[in-house]
């Protein structure tokens, strides 16, 4: 099997050298290279072309079959071929030809990396996952003319692959995005829309953050009065929060997913192999479930929905049933995601309530606490107990490092990067997800006036696209607990699905290189030269992307 390897790539290992010395030539001008993430090793024969036509074969293996029928799919859409797929022969001088193989002999680069080989008579991936075939053939997407990414047949279009060699892999393997859908309901469509762009990118983690005071967005079947009075508003900030006098739109707003419409998206993204990570907000951004059910709060007094963004007062009791009654939640939330991680938030937990409360202190005492940080510490390790009993892993926003960090924790430090430096000096995993650089929710430029409306703060372009999630405080052996970086799409300000486009893009782009790709194989300059053909796949894919400062 190995030497049917090498001789289906066509390239040996003397070659890989000359694939490491080319990476670092700025390749954005080659015609039609322009891949976003950048590889990590290419090479390019300038002038020669791989032809899609009608007689075309693509040639799999058993194991890369669900990659190799996305593959034929993709390509019917576009160009109206339907290209034939077989298992491949044992000769390896067949012409015309599309080879995908998901091998175990495949080493050194992982379940998500793989090597691509195109010539003038055949296409070769060879990965040792479909996971990394799947990237091998978002690659060959970008390759491409752009026209490949019509959703419907484009006619008199000569279907070219330039020549290239390519071993490819990511260099973290948390590559993340963060769509807030209880700010804003979203329709269902526009997150499998969201996805793909994600999948384009090779992107491979979404969290989905589904409750907060403004909404809870998930259907829960032992209580549904989460959904039927938790998923529903009275109306919405019109301007900004710091407007005074504050204004109101009197529109009510709501809506929610039911546990069918998020097994539908889960399996959607498991097929381009992007896991869900639900968040379920603990012990604070709670009014909306306290509004559905009062006997979680601390107060006693029956509230309504938020229609107010900011931190709230409102946040759960620390009750042994608000315990269990949230585990139950995490019950159901478990059947519908089989992702490992779990989020439960942790942020923003605004402890007035408790400290006012002579039942909270009662609670303290008899847990034998020290404080109110030590109560939420409690209630996350409760959680964090609970969870690795159903063979998951909790992660929360840094602030669950207050009071004593839970012992199978992973952290997602948005604060600046302290609080991923403290967990990771602790032995604990981390995201990297700092306001500076991963909040696509502020200002894309300084002149806010030609912007629209957003949370605040300027987050331009290069900035995310120049940050290092490892900082340079952690020893070699600490780094290693960084599983990557993730971008929010807080969406306060971001009311409808164009708008989270326009915010999020091309800032999703700098973000899946800086994580995709190893550091010296960065270049923002070479970065913009791609990004100013990738936008054109864009155009096609009806993104509203946020137009490139000139």
């Amino acid at each position: 099997m190995k030497n049917l390897l090498r001789k289906l790539m066509g390239c040996s290992l003397a070659g890989l050298a000359i694939i490491s010395f080319a990476a670092s030539v700025g390749y954005a001008a080659q015609r039609g290279t322009a891949v976003i993430p950048k590889p990590q090793k290419i090479i390019f024969q300038k002038g020669y072309f791989f032809t899609i036509k009608p007689d075309t074969v693509i040639l799999t293996d058993k194991a890369a079959m669900p990659t190799a029928l996305q593959l034929q799919n993709a390509i019917a859409q576009a160009t109206g071929y339907s290209l034939t797929v077989k298992m491949p022969r044992s000769s390896v001088r067949d012409e015309n030809c599309i080879t995908v193989i998901v091998s175990s002999d495949k080493a050194n680069l992982g379940r998500e990396g793989y090597r691509l080989a195109v010539t003038t008579s055949r296409v070769v991936i060879i990965a040792a996952d479909n996971a990394g075939a799947f990237y091998a053939f978002q690659t060959i997407r970008q390759l491409l003319p752009v026209q490949f990414f019509s959703k419907t047949p484009v006619r008199g279009i000569d279907w070219k692959i330039p020549c290239v060699r390519i071993e490819d892999y990511p260099r973290f393997a948390w590559r993340g995005a963060m769509l807030d859908l209880a700010r804003y309901y979203m329709p269902k469509e526009f997150v499998r829309k969201f996805i793909d762009l994600m999948a384009l990118h090779k992107m491979n983690s979404l969290q989905l953050h589904l409750t907060d005071d403004q909404g809870w967005r998930i259907e829960i079947k032992k209580y549904p009065k989460l959904t039927e009075v938790g998923a529903w508003r009275k109306e919405s900030i019109a301007g900004h929060f710091r407007d005074k006098p504050r204004k109101y739109d009197g529109k009510p707003h709501g809506g929610f997913y039911t546990q069918d419409d998020l097994r539908e998206i889960v399996a959607y993204a498991r097929d381009r192999h992007i896991r869900i990570v639900p968040e379920v907000e603990m012990p604070g951004h709670a009014q909306s479930a306290i509004a559905a059910y009062p006997e979680l709060g601390n107060t006693g007094k029956k509230l309504k929905v938020s229609v107010n963004w900011g931190i709230h007062k409102n946040i759960f009791n620390a009750d042994e049933k608000t315990i269990l009654f949230l585990q139950d939640v995490l019950t159901e939330v478990l059947e519908i995601f089989p992702s490992e991680f779990i989020h439960i938030g942790g942020d923003e937990a605004n402890k007035t309530q408790w400290k006012a409360s002579p039942k909270i202190k009662a609670r303290i005492k008899e847990l034998g606490l020290k404080n109110e940080d030590e109560l939420q510490s409690y209630f996350i390790k409760r959680m964090d107990t609970f969870l690795v009993s159903k063979g998951r892993r909790l992660i929360g926003w840094d602030e669950i490092l207050e009071g004593g960090l839970a012992p199978n924790a992973t952290v997602m430090s948005w604060r600046g990067t302290k609080g991923g430096i403290a967990a990771a000096r602790a032995g604990h995993d981390v995201v990297m997800a700092p306001t500076k650089y991963t909040y696509f929710d502020y200002y894309q430029s300084k002149n806010k006036k030609k912007e629209p409306l957003a949370i605040g703060g300027c987050l331009p372009l290069r900035e995310t696209y120049e940050f290092e999630p490892i900082p340079k405080e952690l020893t070699a052996e600490q780094a290693k607990h960084v599983l990557g970086a993730q971008g929010q799409l807080w969406t306060e300000y971001i009311p409808n699905p164009k708008k989270a486009e326009y915010m999020g893009f091309p800032r999703y782009c700098a973000l899946a290189e800086l994580v995709w790709t190893k550091p010296e194989n960065k270049n923002y300059s070479d970065f913009i030269e791609r990004l100013k053909a990738h936008l054109k796949r864009l155009d096609i894919l009806d993104v509203n992307y946020r137009p490139l400062d000139k």
